[in-house]
């Protein structure tokens, strides 16, 4: 006797045995069950059913990718979405239902959606080619820089499920090292999005900028920090606290626990500044500067190898700006191999929740 499951990730699907999964063991879970526990719709020991900021992960706006971008779309005949067989994990099927004519699945070929992104971009589209981040960058790095960056066409790479939000996928599916990878490729804008409503302003802020564009997302469910879409301008981070004791500068998923760190600092007096530094390349050199005069003490925080990410980026900022007394500390994921396991385990795991977060803020103080 089988049944048959999709992944809610990639919308793939598999055959089981039930007898065979029975046999498993009554504690065991199944394959759908571990998926659900990384995608946010499961209750187990291993995560609370509510975000941080108290909503039902359920209830919390998942990928806004296609939406915005078909609506978009509606005023701008250049928007195209690509997607390389993963339309169902970024949302990119929302464009596709709105606008098929548009919509391109180039299959699990993303090198070949990337050029094909170029192509088009070459004839007047902005193309948007989705997959995971860690295809994106690492796959994709040589299409990114040759067919995008090098020509200045306006491409924009998306890639999503960034870090180690594919927990249960392992190695192959983190994507630490994309921030290191492609901020150092010439003319890439490197930026990463927040929540959904950041989501939507980087998107409308990318139609009419020049080049390409790496756009890094979490795991389409990532806690509200901005109540509306801000306005953003790249090249220059939002400070979303002020404070005179440490900046917290942070990216994409760890913005939302440096708040809730900053929070529980303040309570014992301390006062943080947090820095949502979106904008990864080009960096805004002129806050990080503020806050080294200001504070005299900057953490970094990161869901990514700390080999040239983020980190490396504000602390070469530093050194060239020769400011002395500056206590300096970058906080991520250690040059290793991240373990099997649930998002939330893995953020616990290397101190990138809000507890963490205080704990290694305290250190620097």
């Amino acid at each position: 006797m089988t049944r048959e499951m999709q992944d809610p990730i990639t919308g793939l699907r598999a055959v089981s045995d039930v007898r065979a999964d029975a046999a498993v063991g009554a504690g065991a879970q199944d394959w759908q069950d571990q998926s659900e526990v990384f995608n946010g719709t499961a209750v187990t020991g291993l995560r609370d059913a509510r975000s941080s900021d108290g909503n039902d992960t359920r209830q919390i706006p998942a990928f806004v990718f296609g939406e915005e971008l078909a609506d978009l779309a509606e005023g701008d005949p250049r928007v195209v979405v690509l997607t390389a067989d993963l339309g169902r994990a970024s949302r990119a099927n929302d464009f596709r239902d709105r606008h098929p004519e548009r919509f391109f699945n180039a299959g699990i070929a993303e090198k070949n959606m990337i050029t094909m992104a170029a192509g088009m971009a070459s004839t007047g589209c902005v193309p948007f080619a989705s997959t995971f981040a860690s295809f994106a960058a690492l796959l994709g790095a040589e299409q990114i820089r040759t067919d995008c960056a090098y020509p200045k066409m306006p491409v924009r790479v998306v890639g999503h499920h960034s870090g180690i939000s594919l927990g249960f996928y392992g190695t192959s599916h983190h994507s630490l090292e994309d921030l290191g990878i492609m901020r150092t490729i010439a003319d890439l804008t490197v930026v990463a999005a927040t929540d959904a409503n950041h989501l939507r302003s980087v998107l409308r802020a990318s139609l009419d900028h020049p080049g390409a564009m790496y756009i890094r997302l979490g795991r389409g469910r990532d806690p509200q920090v901005y109540d509306a879409p801000p306005q953003v301008e790249f090249g220059r981070a939002l400070t979303l606290r002020e404070g005179g004791d440490l900046t917290l500068i942070a990216v994409g998923s760890t913005v939302h626990p440096a708040l809730e760190a900053a929070e529980r600092l303040g309570r014992h007096g301390v006062g943080v500044r947090v820095l949502d530094m979106f904008s990864v390349s080009p960096l805004d050199r002129a806050a990080i500067e503020r806050a080294a005069r200001e504070t005299g003490r900057i953490l970094v925080v990161e869901e990514a190898n700390l080999t040239n990410g983020l980190g490396t980026a504000v602390g070469e900022v530093l050194l060239e700006l020769g400011i002395q007394g500056v206590r300096f500390r970058k906080h991520g994921v250690p040059d290793e191999h991240v373990p099997v396991g649930p998002p939330a385990a893995l953020y616990a795991h290397y101190r990138l929740d809000a507890a963490g977060i205080e704990t290694i803020a305290k250190e620097l103080l």
